[in-house]
């Protein structure tokens, strides 16, 4: 259980620091499908996980703009730099929050 919701922080954390730069006004607004999709193809490989995730993100209230920041394609989960989050502050401490929800109700881990 540790291994699963480390490997899970691993994935998920990098997810919120995104490239800055990217065109996310002209993009179409994300749906919980959309969002659970983009998450598999960053690293989410368990589908019911990342429709869960994807579920808490938009719950939560992150805007459709730091939604598409967090899903970038310009964005390199090895390069990630917490301090540098391509977030508005809300949009940051929503991530933040939503994080720890993904964690206690889509892995089952106490918070």
């Amino acid at each position: 259980m540790r291994k699963t919701l480390f490997a899970a922080t691993l994935v998920i954390l990098p997810l919120l620091a995104a490239a800055c730069g990217s065109d996310t006004e002209s993009a179409p607004a994300l749906t919980e499908a959309d969002l659970s999709k983009a998450l598999q193809e960053k690293g989410l490989k368990d589908p019911a996980f990342a429709d869960c995730a994807a579920k808490v993100y938009l719950a939560e209230g992150i805007s459709q703009e730091g939604l598409q920041t967090m899903i970038s394609d310009e964005f390199d989960t090895r390069m990630a730099d917490p301090e540098t989050l391509g977030l508005s502050p809300e949009d940051k401490t929503k991530a933040e929050a939503a994080t720890t929800k993904i964690v206690g109700e889509c892995l089952g881990a106490p918070q």
